[in-house]
């Protein structure tokens, strides 16, 4: 056999591969058809690195495999090249984004056209191209444009929810919308002023503006996302990162979450894969209960998946973000608090939700009401508690939650046992269903009935209701 030199044979064979458009397919075929697809890069100025190969050349042999085996194979190449690298070095140097993410490119498809991966460049795509973005934009429109009907489970136009509530007023439909939205008549609605009627409209539109919380750095001018920071400074420079409320466009996906669960079992995927789409969607079922704030009219409503052990609350934690922290922080405490806030909104939450190891929190000086007991409980801030899941307050039950358990051990905190068999474990969490005890009227019930019990005796009570997260 004779020697392989890659410098002569590569480029011979890519060179016919390009001029005889081998790769490229048709939009129709008698064969079976295949579809390969890789994740697009962002066209950075360095280049491919080693990473982009690895996946690339996976893909590639799957997809000459299956062209052996008689398939008409799809295997497209593009670029993902929006992005903040760009828009920062248009900054520095003066040089618009537009010239060095086109440059960037063509470096990207020169080093991909040497690697003699089997794409059809024909179906080339750029999202910074407006023959791209211009569908981004139509497809924003559609879902602005829509609101979900829970009914019928489907989007529907929103001038179809216009006609309903010029008929009918909003009393009577089930649809995907915020919370505590009053209702009217369609006597109502039909005195509305137009501007009345658009803030009205907001609270039903698939995508709507809300004040959120965000990754903010002044530095570079921007939101980042949670994969751009490192340790609270922005993964590209190093900037200092801050949580910031500001106001962002919001999908109302979770009006899809029920849907998407259940067609879950129509796809032809691995168990695993399954598995973890349905842990994306984090459907979980539980109640909302309401601890009213001591000497106050300040009512916090916590979520929890396990109302069965509301016996076992010993303190309340609110996110350093919730809206209530400087209303709820005592005179005393004042400077504390906000030196703790201040520290804590430099982290993204990915970090707080990642960190297992470290146990912080202060204080606030205000006390919560149990519900039921009417015992006194201390409230507390710590960053194992985010704004963004649930409602941002947390009912601590130290014995059935490990991360409550580090935190009322790290701080002193009473530990109340509502699980049998706990008495004569070292860490009570090890144990996290089983009967209840020391719970008044739960007490002898299986944990799974007690949940349950919890609830209806809750909403009975009008002290909580049964809620779905997602």
């Amino acid at each position: 056999m004779s020697e392989y030199k890659p410098s002569v044979i590569e480029p011979k064979w890519q060179k016919k591969w390009q001029s005889e458009e081998t790769y490229q397919v048709s939009n129709t075929s008698k064969k079976k058809k295949f579809y390969a697809l890789d994740m697009f890069p962002y066209p950075s100025g360095d280049g491919l690195h080693v990473g982009h190969p690895l996946g690339y050349v996976a893909s590639d042999i799957v997809s000459r495999y299956k062209v052996l085996q008689g398939f008409h194979v799809l295997h497209p190449m593009g670029f993902d090249s929006f992005g903040l690298p760009a828009e920062q070095h248009a900054i520095a140097t003066g040089e618009h984004p537009k010239k060095i993410t086109e440059r960037n490119i063509e470096n990207f498809k020169n080093q991909l056209y040497r690697l003699g991966l089997s794409f059809d460049w024909n179906r080339e795509v750029r999202t910074s191209d407006a023959s791209y973005y211009k569908w981004t934009q139509w497809i924003f429109i559609q879902i602005f444009e829509s609101w979900f009907d829970k009914v019928q489970q489907k989007a529907r136009p929103i001038s179809e929810l216009i006609d309903i509530f010029e008929k009918e007023g909003n009393r009577s439909i089930d649809v995907a919308c915020d919370e505590d939205l009053p209702l009217f008549s369609a006597q109502d609605w039909n005195t509305f002023s137009e501007i009345r009627k658009q803030e009205t409209l907001l609270g039903y539109r698939l995508t709507y503006p809300a004040d959120t919380w965000v990754n903010w750095c002044p530095e570079l001018g921007t939101v980042l996302a949670n994969d751009e920071v490192k340790e609270g400074v922005s993964e590209r420079g190093g900037h200092p990162v801050e949580r910031r409320k500001m106001k962002q466009w919001m999908m109302r996906i979770t009006a899809y979450a029920d849907r998407l669960l259940a067609n879950l079992e129509n796809l032809y995927w691995s168990k695993s894969l399954k598995e973890m789409q349905a842990n994306w969607i984090g459907k979980s079922k539980g109640a909302d209960i309401h601890f009213k704030v001591a000497d106050s009219d300040i009512i916090l409503t916590t979520y929890t998946t396990r109302p069965d052990t509301l016996f076992g609350v010993s303190y309340l934690v609110i996110a350093p973000e919730h809206e209530l922290v400087k209303q709820l922080t005592s005179q005393e405490q004042k400077q504390a608090v906000n030196a703790y806030v201040a520290e804590t909104l430099q982290r993204s939450e990915r970090d707080r939700m990642s960190d297992v190891k470290s146990v912080t929190g202060i204080f606030t000086g205000s006390y919560v009401v149990h519900p039921i007991t009417k015992e006194k409980l201390p409230l507390w801030i710590s960053d194992y508690v985010l704004a963004g899941y649930g409602t941002g307050v947390v009912m601590a039950v130290p014995s059935s939650d490990d991360r409550d358990y580090k935190f009322a051990q790290a701080f002193d905190l009473p530990i109340k046992l509502v699980i049998a068999g706990t008495e004569t474990l070292e860490n009570p969490c090890e144990r996290k269903h089983g009967t209840i005890i020391n719970s008044q009227f739960l007490d002898g019930m299986d944990s799974y009935e007690a949940i349950e019990a919890c609830i209806v005796y809750l909403e009975k009570q009008d002290l909580g209701k049964r809620t779905f997260n997602y």
